[in-house]
């Protein structure tokens, strides 16, 4: 690949992943500011990969990467903040700020390992073999940890009183 063609691949690499790169960051570090130079170091490590190298598994990379990187960086400086201070994402159907906020209350109870991977799921948008590839847990591990957070989430959503205004 000529660098004309690389310097292409990697603009077109950060339109793609910036953002999902820098909301999983921030998730991790609690910090956006911390979570851009992550993100920044992430790419430029990509920029030194051989295209060829990463192709077939790239979110898979930049993800692993950016995890690592962040993780490494909040075991020295930054502390994790609730998935709720985030720039989250609706799913459609789901308008209700008030079930919203009890979801993402909800997900702040669960277990670390399933936060994150509820997080890579909905936020990222990842399937399970690139979550797996990310957290270092297996294909069924993922989708275990998947089925289960979902599952308390819905048993709590449901056991909730629908309030009714008269």
């Amino acid at each position: 690949m000529d660098e004309m063609t690389k310097s292409q691949w990697i603009v077109d690499v950060l339109d793609r992943y910036e953002r999902p790169l820098v909301r999983y960051a921030t998730w991790i570090l609690g910090n956006t500011e911390c979570a851009r130079e992550i993100v920044q170091e992430t790419f430029l490590r990509l920029c030194k990969e051989d295209p060829e190298a990463v192709s077939g598994h790239l979110a898979q990379w930049l993800f692993t990467v950016c995890r690592n990187l962040a993780f490494d960086t909040r075991k020295k400086e930054c502390r994790m903040t609730p998935l709720g201070d985030l720039e989250i994402g609706v799913a459609p159907g789901l308008e209700d700020k008030q079930t919203v906020s009890q979801i993402l209350q909800i997900v702040e109870t669960l277990p670390k390992n399933q936060r994150e991977v509820i997080y890579l799921k909905f936020q990222c948008d990842l399937s399970y073999k690139e979550i797996s590839s990310i957290t270092n847990l297996s294909v069924s591990n993922v989708g275990f940890l998947i089925h289960t957070a979902v599952r308390a989430i819905r048993k709590q959503v449901l056991a909730e009183p629908v309030r009714r205004t008269q």
